[in-house]
């Protein structure tokens, strides 16, 4: 089974992201920031990570550039609120992959994460 880590800062979205990978039929873990998330994801070989940009402690794109000069290439989507041209150019200049714009629908947070690590 693949394994995903969802790194958002609300309780209420990391568990509805959880939830929605867990019935695709995924492993998923739940990271809080971007702190929590590049520990977690330095020790635990992850086959995709979903973050949000917009986090204390740790915003998820430095969280992201962090985990990219670590030389690790696993597929991130980014999931946010950010919807501007200028964020999306940010977000894939940092390393994602992907660049969704919350609400984002069950359905479609699936079918994104299928499509990168397959089933």
């Amino acid at each position: 089974m693949k394994k995903i880590l969802v790194v958002d800062d609300s309780p209420v979205v990391r568990s509805f992201h959880i939830n929605i990978l867990k019935t695709g039929g995924f492993l998923a873990d739940g990271a809080s920031d971007g702190v929590e998330a590049l520990e977690k994801a330095l020790q635990t070989p992850y086959d995709a990570i979903l973050c949000d940009i917009n986090m204390p402690v740790m915003d998820g794109l430095t969280f992201i550039k962090k985990y990219r000069e670590e030389e690790k290439d696993t597929p991130i989507i980014i999931i946010t609120t950010q919807e501007e041209a200028i964020h999306r150019e940010t977000g894939f200049k940092a390393g994602a992959n992907i660049y969704i714009v919350k609400p984002v629908k069950p359905q479609e947070l699936a079918t994104h994460v299928k499509m990168l690590v397959g089933k």
